[in-house]
């Protein structure tokens, strides 16, 4: 596979300096250029045509990722990006998906799980790597990003990543609602390059974590009586189904 090579668009230096020492070295991944602000970065990508992708950040002085984004589109300068930011709100996420954003990614994050979307983003039509999340189903992405927060389940641990691209499994392939130990945890394990207990207990530990912080009038409808909340939280699976059942049927489909 040959080389992604990456502009990186954010105005803090150390975390330049931080993704380009760990894709050092890297056989797929190559950060060619850097920018501190939206201005730069629309000079960087008129004067070269060999950036497949861009990770920009939203928050930066002179010009913002939204400039970045709006020359691009004014400009026909078609690139991949991937937008990050620690402002993930519903309304930044519609915006930067209807400006031709190819994926969202919250700060802080984890710099394996970035590799595994730029290199998901690079080769859509490899069958084995799978579907990402991108703003093709943004509608339902944003709605389950809102439901985890309202469920208290903050975006920055691990778990957060497992199950909102879990629920997106199930929603699409309800046939995989029986088989969440031998088929979802090896395909998370192996889209995030780890292993399939670890998906596991990360998944568990955020649903702990949320089921502390959740908005329990919200929680009380999404699960009714399939939970004793004095006893005990959802199992995984509990969790993940229930979820993904919700989805459907607000967006009427059936199962198949």
């Amino acid at each position: 596979m040959e080389k992604v090579k990456m502009l990186v668009v954010d105005d803090n230096v150390l975390l330049l300096d931080a993704l380009k020492e760990y894709f050092n070295g890297s056989n797929c991944i190559d950060i060619k250029y850097t920018a501190c602000d939206g201005e730069e970065a629309i000079n960087i990508l008129e004067k070269n045509n060999d950036i497949d992708m861009v990770l920009l950040d939203i928050i930066m002085p002179k010009k913002d990722g939204i400039y970045v984004l709006e020359e691009m589109r004014k400009r026909g300068i078609n690139k991949k990006v991937i937008v990050e930011t620690s402002y993930d709100t519903e309304d930044i996420i519609h915006m930067v998906g209807r400006m031709g954003a190819s994926y969202f990614i919250s700060k802080p994050y984890d710099m394996k799980d970035l590799e595994n979307r730029i290199i998901s983003l690079s080769d859509l039509s490899d069958p084995d790597i799978g579907k990402i999340v991108s703003f093709v189903d943004g509608d339902l992405q944003v709605t389950i990003t809102k439901m985890l927060h309202e469920l208290g389940i903050p975006s920055h641990i691990k778990g957060y990543s497992y199950i909102r691209e879990g629920i997106t499994l199930l929603y699409d392939d309800p046939k995989m609602i029986g088989n969440i130990t031998k088929k979802l945890y090896p395909e998370l394990a192996r889209r995030y390059n780890t292993t399939t207990s670890r998906v596991e207990r990360a998944m568990r530990h955020a649903i702990e974590v949320g089921w502390t912080r959740s908005d329990w009038k919200f929680t009380e409808d999404l699960f009714g009586q399939s939970v004793d909340f004095d006893k005990a939280k959802p199992t995984n699976s509990e969790f993940l189904v229930t979820l993904a059942d919700k989805l459907r049927l607000d967006n009427n489909r059936v199962n198949v």
